[in-house]
């Protein structure tokens, strides 16, 4: 069984959409998520506190912070934006995907987790994650 989940951002930041694959599974098996872009991830965290969010935010743009910041002088690929090679460095630390077991037609996720699409870029996008479980 699989699907498309078109999540669509705004900007930076982390997007929960643990509800529209929680009413989109079935039965049991193991759910395996994939985000298909160099320049976003997939994680697990916490879905309690908002400022969890806003604190990973800010972690990894001070980790990893545009090309502008004379820091990353060194990096070549510029010409998509000061925010472009930052994204594909963040996606390359960070999951593209994650796999859940599902019991019936329930993710075993923990009491405070969901799941989020890291966004890395500045733009709008529409981002899509690939659900296969099986």
């Amino acid at each position: 069984m699989q699907t498309t989940f078109t999540i669509p951002t705004s900007g930076p930041g982390l997007y929960e959409f643990t509800r529209q694959v929680a009413d989109w599974v079935t039965g049991d098996g193991l759910l395996t998520l994939l985000v298909q872009h160099t320049s976003a991830s997939l994680l697990i965290q916490e879905n309690a506190d908002p400022e969890v969010q806003t604190d990973m935010q800010n972690f990894f743009h001070r980790l990893v912070p545009p090309t502008t910041d004379p820091k990353m002088a060194y990096l070549t690929h510029t010409y998509e934006g000061p925010d472009d090679m930052p994204a594909h460095i963040k996606a390359a630390m960070l999951p593209v995907n994650l796999s859940i077991p599902v019991q019936n037609g329930q993710m075993r996720l923990g009491t405070w987790q969901g799941i989020y699409l890291f966004e890395h870029r500045n733009t709008p996008h529409q981002r899509l994650v690939v659900a296969h479980l099986g």
